[in-house]
């Protein structure tokens, strides 16, 4: 874990001193979002004719549809049968028809179940949508099913893991709780734009995939208490996005329930966030414009730099870093536990 100060000093340590970075009263703001098995592989039927599909599930559009990323798409046309599963075995598949085609090998889904029996059947055909970089080497295996949850994850709805998240055991929450700080849960339901590369020279013509969240009364509650007395603590860019998105202008929490599709990138006014324990990220991706609006562009160089030179680890299994919101005023407690980088 990369430890990146307010002024931008540098500190290696590990995610298991996490708790000696907290003080009592911080509000530990972690997704509890579940990562379905978004990964659908199948066959299209036109009369004589079969052709192997495969689609990934990005968004849930209602019971029945689903945005999709569809692969052969030359091979589909609007209202195409797909059988996902056994086709051999109507009890370990389900139906669909292709409802729309898009650009970009987007389609919309039409299914023939629908509510909680589409959701069972998706689970149970389904495979679990690894990072591409891992999907280019192996197919996903029964053991990916647990590996790629967090320990947090309870809501079912995301198509990539909140990364951050996965650092966690029930051994380091138990210290973290012992420090005198508390852990609330939100959820913000990943979708497979948030990691997508910005191709546009200009940020404001990047279209942000929006993405569903929930911040209930009662943590809303909680966590404008925890700000009188300590700091939000967000695990991951996901979480720090659905409190920026539930935050008013004064920094205030209100109940939220329903699409994001927030873009911060350097310049943006932080509301609620004070810290940010995240993975490394790539370049040209929103995430990293993210922790570059929120540490500094210069500070988060500077942080690239060092992890490159130090052998960090990247990618959504890679390590850690703890990034303190850049602010002049800023009151911090004092690096410690790590190697000191100027």
């Amino acid at each position: 874990m990369l430890v990146v100060g307010a002024d931008g000093h540098l500190l290696d340590s590990r995610v298991g001193d996490l708790p000696d970075f907290l003080r009592p009263g911080d509000a530990v703001v972690v997704n509890d979002t579940r990562v379905i098995p978004a990964r659908l592989r199948g066959t299209r039927v036109r009369g004589a004719a079969i052709a192997r599909i495969e689609a990934m599930l990005i968004r849930r559009i209602d019971e029945s549809h689903w945005r999709t990323l569809a692969r052969p798409t030359k091979k589909l046309r609007t209202g195409d049968h797909v059988r996902f599963g056994d086709p051999s075995d109507a009890s370990v598949c389900v139906d669909a028809e292709v409802d729309a085609k898009g650009e970009g090998g987007e389609i919309i889904l039409k299914f023939a179940l629908s509510g909680s029996a589409l959701n069972a059947a998706i689970e149970r055909i389904g495979e679990t949508p690894l990072p591409p970089y891992i999907a280019s080497r192996r197919s996903a295996t029964p053991e990916d099913r647990a590996a790629y949850q967090t320990v947090f994850a309870a809501e079912s709805g995301a198509v990539a893991a909140p990364t951050a998240g996965l650092h966690f055991t029930p051994d380091l929450i138990g210290r973290i709780e012992a420090v005198g700080a508390c852990l609330h849960r939100v959820t913000l339901h990943v979708g497979a734009g948030t990691f997508l590369p910005v191709k546009a020279d200009d940020t404001a013509d990047h279209v942000m995939h929006s993405e569903w969240g929930r911040l209930d009364s009662a943590t809303a509650r909680a966590l404008n208490r925890a700000r009188e007395r300590g700091r939000i603590v967000a695990i991951g860019t996901t979480s720090l996005r659905l409190l920026e998105s539930a935050a008013d202008s004064e920094g205030v929490f209100r109940p939220f329930e329903g699409e994001t599709s927030i873009f911060i990138t350097p310049g943006y006014a932080f509301k609620a966030v004070d810290v940010l324990f995240t993975n490394f990220h790539l370049p040209r991706s929103t995430l990293l414009m993210l922790v570059s609006a929120f540490s500094g562009r210069p500070a988060i160089r500077a942080t690239y730099d060092h992890a490159i030179a130090s052998g960090y680890r990247f990618y959504s299994y890679g390590d850690a870093s703890l990034l303190y919101r850049a602010a002049p005023s800023a009151s911090l407690p004092p690096l410690s536990g790590g190697r000191a980088t100027d």
